[in-house]
């Protein structure tokens, strides 16, 4: 029951945090489908505090303005504008804390408290639902996804990594399911960064099981000589193209799934606003009834992401390990 109840509050607390620090999206002169997709882009969190005179929105109270900053922002190079958060541009290029980031600490602090047991099931056999779950889970990976690819002696040392890795996507894909959540795998750098530590495990995984010279050596098979560079450039390429698939993946499911939902439930308020209102009322049944059928698919689909992401890294940390894959 306590691990529940935190589990719960953790949730929960995440949610709150992201409702009452993220920034919100105004939207009267646009479209409520434009509005609305706006929930899928990352929210800057963000702080009011008083300014002498006219603010920056020109809205004035008695000689101050309140006007929103950053929370945390971290100042970056000049150069790196890709990773601007910071609408304000006077304030140069900066790193700004989104709401995304509430979320993923809260898929790491579900992850500890979910798994806070399961060592103590193994030993004793005792434990609560939760416990149970997630060592069915860990016994699942480990028997049908990271054993018969790597071999039992190679998955023993491998087993924690895949494990945090199909948890974490788990938990953050999950997490935008609630109300007020966000779903981290939805942004592009969330799943570029997971994509980039897959990378980073086949190259240093394979040269240190290989050597560092026998890992690019093996990478092109048995060829005529004429044909080799040609074919350890297309080695090397699928070496990127990899991850860089398994980052669009992830993206594009996540972010999909949440835009047909959105654009359901901007149908009410698209009718609504038309001049015959009962419009609105009318579809109002229908937009909500597939609404939910579509998150009942995105529940199925946040799991099944997580274990497409988990396998294919296995897969592919699995042939750097084996050159003879």
């Amino acid at each position: 029951m306590i691990r529940t109840l935190s589990l719960i509050a953790v949730l929960v607390g995440a949610c709150f945090l992201s409702s009452r620090f993220a920034e919100h999206h105004s939207g009267s002169n646009a479209d409520p489908f434009t509005v609305l997709y706006m929930h899928v882009v990352p929210a800057p969190l963000v702080g009011a505090s008083d300014h002498g005179a006219e603010g920056e929105h020109g809205v004035e109270d008695a000689g101050h303005a309140t006007v929103d900053h950053p929370l945390v922002a971290i100042p970056l190079p000049a150069g790196m504008t890709l990773f601007d958060g910071d609408r304000d541009p006077t304030n140069g290029v900066q790193l700004v804390m989104s709401n995304l980031q509430i979320f993923q600490i809260a898929a790491l602090l579900m992850m500890f408290i979910a798994f806070s047991g399961v060592a103590t099931y193994l030993r004793t056999g005792q434990g609560d639902a939760i416990t149970r779950v997630m060592t069915g889970f860990c016994m699942w990976i480990r028997d049908e996804m990271v054993v018969p690819v790597m071999g039992a002696e190679r998955a023993q040392r491998f087993l924690p990594y895949f494990l945090s890795v199909f948890f974490f996507i788990l938990f953050m894909n999950l997490s935008g399911l609630v109300p007020n959540g966000a779903t981290a795998t939805a942004s592009i750098f969330v799943t570029a960064a997971l994509a980039l530590l897959t990378f980073l495990s086949m190259i240093g995984c394979g040269m240190a099981a290989q050597g560092p010279l026998a890992f690019w050596k093996n990478l092109v098979p048995h060829v005529p000589w004429w044909l080799w560079p040609l074919m350890f450039f297309v080695e090397v390429l699928g070496l990127v193209v990899k991850p860089f698939a398994l980052m669009i993946r992830l993206f594009a499911n996540m972010t999909g799934g949440h835009l047909v939902v959105l654009s359901f439930m901007g149908l009410i308020f698209f009718f609504a606003g038309l001049e015959q209102s009962a419009a609105g009322w009318g579809i109002a049944p229908i937009a909500v009834g597939f609404a939910v059928f579509i998150m009942i698919i995105e529940a199925f689909v946040a799991m099944l992401q997580a274990y497409i992401f988990t396998q294919l890294t296995v897969l592919f940390v699995g042939a750097a390990v084996h050159p003879e894959h």
